[in-house]
């Protein structure tokens, strides 16, 4: 009887849950009114936000399944040889010709000179196709362009970006009408145009739907040309980079046909404009100071300027479709420039602090063997080599096709943040080499423009706390975009079936995941799925991941079905979500990086740091989600138990590693140089870094006298005081006068090295030679 009664509540379970039909009626239907309740709305910007781009490998990750052979697959990016070429010859004698100190101390700007090598040169144009004059540059020549640059100057760097970034090239290479491309593309490849744009203005900040700027659809007159039909515009914006010196501003604005002069509705929406900035009324030209930056960039404005319809990004068809344009157009900026300047700069503060901790002498050692400095060391090598992996795939992905827009979102704000801690960590370790400013300081002016990458392109914290999981969890999910759509569609009957299918799937995809992140948790990954044929040193971290990708699918979707729509204004849980993708991500570029250099062992000390520092940082992202979980207690400890059923397994990074870490970076090799490839590297002899190059080669080739130096002062053979005991260590032949001379040579490359800059009282009164004379770099 029982077990007839039981038998016959699994058939009609059965039959309720798996014939479409029944479920529709008795569960879809009911779930879609409580869905459409719960949807939280979504303005006009935010969906085309959400339409915005591609999804690529964060949709993997999210699947709780990640291929990662898919992800081995990709191609590894390479350099055309012209690419190269330009990157051997114009990028490092454009870096030849920069001077930091003199740009951002006495000019405030790039000299003349420098301002037409680069745009004769084409650095303005190497998005732009050949067939417009430009160079045609792939995405990773971008970036490998960009990281050198900035390396020597952030002043240069940026303004070489912009041009290549968000703004008109981008904009009328995907949008503009065959008129405006064979206008202007050519002009701006060859620099005849400065080009810049304005979006940011005083009162909305990054919301975009909430900017005042506005224009009215109207006949009016232009070039002496009557009943033009066009648009009277007043605006206001800041922060404009290049906005100084633009010959054309591109414009975002939103545009109002009270007279339905177009023939549609009155509120067209965000539309786009190109403005020559000498069209009267175009108010332009004063300046920003952004932290002792010398980039230009400035605010600029204009009252009732009227400009006819032609300057419309596309024309008339591009009318309302600003926002959309943009958000398509974020990821050069956010996933290609920003970061190759984070990374540029993590780069050069790498290779300079790893030589000036084996250079610099404490206590009669070099700082780099103190423990307390091997930890910095570490950090810093460590985030370079995680940040320029990410960069690398990241712009492998661009130039397969891909318009990443989540994922533009995780570098920027990751590589920014890594690039602050590294930058922060090589200031620590310089000490007073590193805070006082002047010809000499190679690192001062980064430390102090790293807050502009962080501000810029979406503010990091806005961009952590609303846009990497508010966006991601929508368009990588597998169901829930398709759910959204069903519950907005106006045909109900089609609705309700749509919705019917994502959610017989959505509820598979959770539960899966769900199991898997329990069965991993309790075998500790080891049956997570891995590629084949991998380095057996790296081929846990891979199980991991997987097991870590399970575990933030199923704890995302649990967030979703419980929170909502409130989930959008739980900002810090939001924040903590997307802290686990972004991490997941990062992790992956780490060990696509390592297989696509063949796996050198010499950068196994690197990986396994970046690794274990990240899958410690996933963990605690977890914590925080299951801490705050807004439940029940029983429902936090029955989620904690299926993310960490038997506790959590991650531990930081050992010290014996951070060690290995630190050794690397104190002297030349392989490793040490895969890691700053790129940067540039000055040779001429008055040039700090490579005065700091060359005191590390005598460093390391003067280690083996040191120590004869001190085991003969141990044991009484020579004197302790320095002068005397090396005249004495050359009279009894504890060394030789060619090791004498080496030491010699060592000394005062070691003094020019830690000494820094000085100015008379007033900083100024003396002429510019004067100075330079007396700067510690010429002594």
């Amino acid at each position: 009887m029982i077990s007839s009664l039981l038998l016959t509540l699994i058939l009609v379970a059965g039959v309720i849950i798996f014939v479409p039909q029944v479920r529709r009626i008795l569960i879809s239907s009911r779930l879609l009114k409580i869905f459409r309740k719960i949807l939280p709305h979504i303005s006009q910007t935010e969906q085309e936000a959400l339409d915005a781009g591609t999804v690529w490998w964060e949709a993997e990750l999210f699947s709780g399944r990640p291929d990662w052979s898919k992800l081995l697959a990709f191609p590894k990016p390479k350099l055309q040889a012209e690419e190269k070429a330009f990157l051997d010859g114009p990028v490092e004698e454009l870096c030849a010709m920069l001077d930091e100190w003199q740009i951002t101390r006495e000019l405030h700007d790039l000299p003349p000179h420098v301002w037409q090598f680069i745009k004769d040169k084409g650095f303005f144009g190497m998005i732009i196709p050949k067939e417009y004059g430009g160079l045609g540059f792939s995405a990773f020549a971008h970036s490998e362009v960009i990281l050198k640059i900035s390396s020597r100057s952030g002043t240069a760097a940026v303004t070489v970006m912009v041009p290549n970034s968000l703004g008109p090239s981008e904009l009328l290479l995907q949008y503009g009408t065959e008129e405006q491309k064979s206008y202007y593309l050519p002009r701006l490849a060859k620099g005849l145009e400065v080009p810049c744009f304005g979006l940011t203005g005083p009162e909305a900040g990054s919301d975009a739907s909430a900017i005042p700027d506005s224009a009215i659809v109207c006949y009016g007159t232009f070039n002496g040309n009557e009943k033009v039909l066009g648009m009277r515009v007043t605006w206001e914006k800041r922060y404009i980079t290049l906005g100084p010196v633009a010959t054309l501003l591109g414009l975002a604005f939103k545009l109002h046909d009270p007279d339905g002069l177009l023939g549609g509705q009155r509120d067209l929406g965000i539309t786009l404009a190109l403005i020559p900035t000498d069209t009267p009324g175009v108010e332009i030209g004063r300046r920003h100071f952004p932290l002792d930056a010398a980039f230009q960039n400035g605010p600029n404005s204009g009252k009732d300027v009227f400009i006819p319809m032609e300057y419309v990004i596309g024309g008339i068809e591009g009318v309302g479709r600003g926002w959309r344009m943009l958000m398509n157009c974020l990821a050069a900026g956010r996933s290609i420039s920003l970061p190759a300047t984070s990374t540029g700069g993590a780069k050069l503060a790498t290779r300079a602090t790893g030589a000036y901790s084996r250079v610099r002498v404490q206590f009669k050692q070099p700082i780099g063997f103190f423990e307390g400095v091997e930890e910095a060391l570490a950090r810093i090598g460590g985030h370079t080599y995680m940040m320029d992996a990410a960069r690398m795939m990241t712009a492998g992905a661009v130039d397969l096709g891909q318009k990443p827009s989540v994922i533009s979102a995780i570098v920027k704000y990751h590589l920014t943040e890594r690039g602050r801690e590294v930058i922060n960590d090589a200031m620590d370790v310089h000490g007073g080499k590193g805070i006082c400013l002047g010809p000499g300081n190679y690192l001062g002016r980064n430390y102090q423009q790293i807050p502009v990458s962080i501000t810029v392109e979406g503010a990091n914290i806005l961009t952590r706390n609303m846009i990497i999981f508010g966006q991601g969890a929508i368009r990588c999910h597998p169901y829930l975009l398709k759910e959204i759509r069903a519950a907005g569609d106006l045909d109900t009957k089609r609705g309700l079936v749509e919705f019917d299918k994502a959610l017989a799937g959505h509820f598979v995809f959770t539960v899966g995941n769900g199991l898997r992140s329990l069965m991993h948790g309790l075998t500790g990954g080891r049956f997570a799925k891995a590629p084949l044929n991998t380095d057996p040193e790296v081929q846990d971290y891979y199980s991991q991941l997987t097991r870590c990708s399970a575990s933030f699918a199923f704890l995302a979707d649990i967030s979703l079905l419980v929170l909502g729509g409130s989930l959008k204004r739980r900002e810090r849980l939001s924040a903590r979500l997307g802290d686990i993708l972004s991490l997941l991500y990062l992790c992956s570029a780490v060990l696509k990086r390592f297989n696509d250099d063949r796996r050198p062992p010499s950068d196994l000390p690197l990986l396994h740091w970046s690794m274990q520092d990240a899958l410690y940082r996933v963990q605690q992202a977890f914590d925080g989600v299951l801490d705050n979980f807004p439940a029940t207690g029983f429902t936090r400890r029955v989620l904690r138990f299926m993310v960490f059923p038997l506790g959590k397994p991650f531990s930081p990074p050992p010290d014996e590693l951070e060690q290995k870490i630190a050794t690397l970076m104190l002297a030349p090799g392989d490793a040490r140089d895969r890691l700053t490839a790129g940067i540039y590297i000055p040779t001429a002899k008055d040039e700090p870094l490579n005065i700091l190059e060359q005191a590390l080669q005598h460093a390391v080739s003067c280690e083996a006298t040191e120590a004869k130096l001190r085991t003969a002062i141990k044991s009484g053979q020579i004197p302790a005081q320095e002068e005397e005991s090396i005249a004495a260590a050359l009279k009894q032949r504890v060394i030789t006068s060619t090791e004498l001379e080496i030491l010699k040579k060592m000394g005062a490359l070691r003094r020019r090295v830690i000494m820094v800059d000085d100015f008379p009282s007033d900083f100024g009164s003396r002429s510019d030679a004067a100075a330079e004379a007396a700067s510690p770099i010429n002594a």
